[in-house]
């Protein structure tokens, strides 16, 4: 049933599946292309958020004891034990430690390698296999 309380057919609820797959894709790739940019500007802050937002998406889909949801906890303590992403301003100096720096955006790498991972693992990116070996010959 639709939320007015009509009958949906098989074929009808199998469109709406599939239209609702399309849309989570386009906003992961959409959210993936701001994480590359933030990433590329520096800004950890932006790039820490667009990657909660990913995980959002991607964690719905694991129970709250799996392992995933285990390793990315994991992962954001690591990056939280740092202190903060943003550079600290005294005055008109930024204060800028460049190890913490260099620690953090290691960190972010590994959360995004880990989100791109779970996202292929789940059959949401680019490198999943179904198990079918037919290639299209």
């Amino acid at each position: 049933m639709d939320y007015l309380g009509t009958q949906k057919n098989a074929e009808e609820r199998q469109i709406s599946k599939i239209n609702a797959a399309g849309l989570i894709n386009i906003n992961i790739e959409e959210l993936w292309k701001e994480c590359y940019h933030a990433m590329g500007t520096g800004n950890y802050v932006l790039w820490n958020s667009k990657l909660d937002a990913l995980w959002i998406i991607l964690g719905g889909d694991e129970k709250e004891d799996s392992d995933a949801v285990k390793s990315y906890d994991k992962i954001d303590l690591k990056l939280h034990q740092l202190g903060s992403l943003g550079k600290s301003k005294v005055g008109f100096v930024i204060q800028d430690t460049g190890l913490t720096r260099a620690k953090q955006y290691l960190i972010l790498k590994e959360k995004s390698l880990f989100l791109r991972r779970l996202q292929n693992s789940q059959g949401k990116g680019t490198a999943y296999d179904n198990g079918d070996n037919d290639d299209f010959e």
